[in-house]
C-alpha cells in the first residue's frame, strides 16, 4: 500500500513541476508570439447541440443590434426633416418679409392665402 501512495505522490509532484517549469527564452527571439502547442485535430470538434444554441445567440445578437441601428436612423431621419422644415419656414417667411417691403400689406396677405390653398390642393 505504501508503494502505490508514494507512486502518486511522485507522479502528481512531477507533473506540478513541469507545469510551473518556466519555458525560457526562445531560439528564434520572438517573445511575443503565443508559443505552439501540438496538433490535435479532434480537440476542437463541438457538438450540434452546441452549435445550435451558438447560432441562436448570434441570431439574437444581431437582431438587437439591427434594431438598435434602426432606431438610430430612424431618430437621425426625424431629426434631419425637422430641421428642412424649419430651414423652409424660415426661408417662405424672409420670403413674404421680401414681398411686404415692395407691396402693400394687404396683398402680401392675400398672396399668402393664395399659396396655403394651392398647398392644399396639390398635396
Amino acid at each position: 500500500m505504501s508503494s502505490t501512495t508514494t507512486t502518486t505522490q511522485t507522479t502528481s509532484q512531477v507533473e506540478t513541476k513541469a507545469a510551473s517549469k518556466p519555458l525560457g527564452m526562445r531560439v528564434n527571439g520572438k517573445q511575443w508570439h503565443a508559443s505552439k502547442k501540438a496538433f490535435r485535430p479532434g480537440s476542437g470538434l463541438t457538438s450540434f447541440e452546441k452549435r445550435a444554441k451558438e447560432r441562436q445567440l448570434l441570431a439574437a445578437v444581431k437582431a438587437k443590434e439591427k434594431e438598435l441601428k434602426d432606431e438610430k436612423e430612424a431618430e437621425r431621419k426625424r431629426r434631419i426633416e425637422a430641421l428642412k422644415e424649419k430651414r423652409a419656414k424660415k426661408e417662405e417667411k424672409e420670403r413674404y418679409e421680401k414681398m411686404a417691403e415692395k407691396m402693400h400689406k394687404k396683398r402680401v396677405e392675400r398672396l399668402k392665402r393664395k399659396e396655403k390653398r394651392n398647398k392644399l390642393i396639390n398635396s
